[in-house]
């Protein structure tokens, strides 16, 4: 994450492929990064799927679910899959307009939905956050402006989360969801909801304290880069590039305290209720998927279950939560879809939440880098 602030990413938006020694070698190794991921996920994705048929012990009815899905279902959930570029696309844009005036929409729907495919493709989900700044600063925006915007973007997430999921407790939502059991854990649906509401309450907490406190945790991070020059040994290399970070963390605390004032506050508000867009294809592609299966299902109850989902994928190691994703959605629905339909109910579901975007998400970044897949392009490459 250092190298998104050295000097030459600064002036350019990144290391140049193709360029001398280092620069080029680095950007060659995050194309293959990316590549892998790819094909990690890819090759995951269907020994998962392929898992649930077996899982489902009737290759033919499994198969021949295809015949009764409803197409006008269909069609919503593909629909729905766009939520991860314009959705997100909406709220990057209120973030990066507040910070910097005028940037254009469409670069920041990119940045959305190239932040989602980063974030498919790497362990964790580490690669998101960088590929978006890539991505915003090819379209104007300075990268300590796009690093606080997509912090900020983050911080949406979590408070939007934070909020609802209490709330929902607090209404009375998902009760029925007791009479289900998650089997060895020997908890409800409805407790494991809780927890990953609770969850998003504490998450909100820490990035609450950054928020409140920037300059603390501005000394913090000038110290831990103090401590990396003295490990250095005085290498005029690293002063060059600690000193551009220096410089990029004093014009994020900045742009923190901005997001501190009236202003500020109606933008981080803004960024809270749109990223009810920016993961609507997450929340709904569930019962999205349902219908289109023919399948009745109480809303509210589905719409907690695909919240706890998210929860739970977001510490999921493997690129896209490949794997994990097939195997915790098929625990947490067979409670409404019968174990036959299982793997076409998740490959409805999959599509919708990551597949497309993982798809078009490829062909739009490589298509950027003016190179396939396996090449080397002409453009920056994200440092992740």
């Amino acid at each position: 994450m250092a190298t998104l602030l050295s000097p030459r990413f600064l002036r350019r938006g990144g290391p140049r492929v193709g360029g001398a020694g280092g620069a080029s070698n680095a950007s060659d190794a995050r194309l293959r990064f990316l590549r892998r991921g790819l094909e990690f996920f890819a090759v995951v994705s269907v020994v998962a799927l392929v898992a649930l048929l077996f899982y489902g012990g009737n290759w033919g009815a499994s198969l021949g679910a295809v015949e009764r899905l409803r197409p006008g279902w269909v069609l919503a959930a593909l629909a729905l899959a766009s939520f991860d570029w314009w959705g997100g696309g909406v709220r990057i844009w209120l973030l990066a307009r507040f910070l910097r005036g005028r940037v254009p929409f469409r670069g920041m729907v990119l940045a959305a939905g190239l932040n989602t495919w980063g974030s498919y493709l790497t362990p964790s989900q580490a690669g998101g956050g960088p590929v978006m700044i890539w991505a915003m600063s090819r379209a104007g925006v300075p990268v300590p402006e796009a690093m606080i915007a997509t912090f900020m973007s983050f911080v949406g997430t979590v408070v939007f989360f934070a909020v609802a999921g209490p709330l929902a407790i607090v209404l009375g939502a998902g009760h029925s969801l007791r009479a289900h059991a998650l089997g060895v854990l020997h908890l409800s649906l409805y407790d494991l909801f809780k927890a990953s509401a609770w969850g998003f309450v504490i998450t909100g907490g820490l990035h609450l304290v950054v928020l409140l406190f920037p300059g603390q945790a501005r000394r913090l991070v000038h110290w831990a880069i103090g401590w990396l020059e003295r490990r250095g040994g005085g290498s005029a290399r690293l002063a060059g590039r600690m000193s551009a970070l220096r410089d990029g963390i004093d014009r994020m605390q900045e742009c923190v305290v901005q997001f501190l004032r009236p202003a500020g506050l109606l933008a981080l508000a803004g960024g809270v209720a749109t990223s009810a867009l920016a993961h609507a294809n997450k929340l709904l592609a569930g019962y999205v998927a349902l219908r289109a299966l023919g399948i009745q299902a109480n809303f509210v109850d589905v719409l907690l279950l695909q919240t706890s989902l998210s929860f739970l994928l977001y510490f999921a190691p493997t690129p896209g939560a490949s794997g994990a994703a097939e195997a915790l959605s098929a625990a947490l629905m067979s409670v409404y879809v019968p174990r036959t339909l299982l793997p076409i109910y998740t490959v409805l579901w999959r599509a919708t939440v990551s597949y497309a975007t993982v798809a078009f998400g490829s062909l739009v970044f490589f298509r950027m880098l003016r190179g396939r897949p396996g090449e080397a392009g002409a453009e920056a490459v994200p440092a992740s």
